[in-house]
């Protein structure tokens, strides 16, 4: 882990992935305190939120910590700027290829840079415009998700890149032995979303982890697009009430395209609008028949409320066990 502990400058190179609604001040604060990486999810902040968000955390932890922006915001630079305003050190580009010059805006302000690549082709691309680190996430985490598995992106990617690169392995990680497996194969550390969803220092309503708690990997499942014409982007989830009535959703506008009482704008409309707010009435709201239960299959692995330093303990423990007995 060294490299990746001297990179993030943090005691242990593991960060803890951007979660919205539940990687904020309190989540973040903590892990980062434990030796790990906190990472603040900025999602569909305003630069005003954001800028409030790093204040109060940086309030409650003199750690290193760093911020998740989506690419596709359409404030990405203001974002940037509030991030270069209080010098964080490390920001995540997600959600698809960093807009030109975002990279290097970031650089000028002194920040390192991690991109999320889907393949190797584009991993390679994103360290050729400057990244700093690699996360690649397989399809087992939770939220939007590629359709690749993190063995299969671990095996395709870490033997070409990590000799010469920072990659962290991240997806379906629950367990120190496995984090063990992907440092073998050359990963400087790795990333975990859903082990610290329910952690004592999430702000998640109860009844979500409760539904964490009930989970098995079964529970934790990809949503389903009906028809070509109205593009889904996958999202791992807990299957509820709401995945249900999204899939029949689906169905109903199809058949309305179809008869031509609606037209493909409008009908896209629909699709996108019926999980508008859903994580949230979920994490904060506690409605876990119709929000959206963001979870990776690891979820199986989360059966307890506990400390993100007992979390992290357990997981460097099991990891030196597991080299130990190699």
């Amino acid at each position: 882990m060294q490299r990746g502990i001297e990179f993030l400058g943090s005691e242990h190179a593991i960060l803890c992935g951007a979660m919205s609604w539940v990687s904020e001040r309190n989540l973040v604060s903590a892990i980062s305190n434990a030796g790990g990486f906190g990472v603040i999810a900025c999602g569909a902040m305003t630069p005003e939120l954001l800028d409030a968000e790093i204040a109060a955390t940086k309030a409650l932890t003199s750690r290193p910590f760093g911020v998740n922006l989506i690419t596709m915001h359409p404030g990405l630079f203001d974002l940037i700027a509030i991030c270069a305003r209080h010098q964080i050190g490390h920001v995540v580009l997600a959600g698809g290829i960093p807009p030109k010059g975002s990279i290097e805006a970031l650089k000028e302000a002194g920040a390192k840079t991690i991109c999320i690549p889907p393949t190797l082709a584009l991993a390679k691309k994103y360290l050729r415009s400057g990244a700093d680190a690699l996360v690649i996430e397989g399809m087992e985490a939770g939220g939007h998700i590629g359709p690749v598995s993190t063995s299969v992106l671990a095996q395709e990617i870490l033997p070409e890149l990590s000799g010469d690169h920072l990659v962290f392995v991240a997806g379906g990680i629950g367990r120190g032995d496995m984090i063990a497996s992907y440092l073998e194969m050359g990963a400087s550390g790795v990333q975990l979303g859903t082990r610290f969803a329910c952690a004592t220092e999430s702000i998640a309503h109860p009844d979500f982890k409760k539904a964490f708690f009930r989970a098995n990997a079964r529970d934790a499942v990809a949503s389903v697009q009906v028809d070509p014409r109205l593009p889904v982007i996958p999202v791992r989830a807990l299957k509820n009430k709401g995945t249900e009535e999204f899939t029949a959703k689906q169905v109903e506008v199809a058949k309305l395209l179809d008869e031509g009482k609606v037209d493909m704008g409008e009908a896209q409309l629909q699709i996108e609008h019926f999980w508008a707010g859903a994580l949230r009435r979920a994490v904060i709201g506690g409605d876990v028949e119709n929000g959206s239960l963001m979870a990776g299959q690891s979820v199986g692995m989360v059966t307890s409320e506990e400390p993100v330093a007992q979390i992290i303990a357990a997981l460097m423990e099991e990891c030196e066990a597991a080299l130990a007995r190699r």
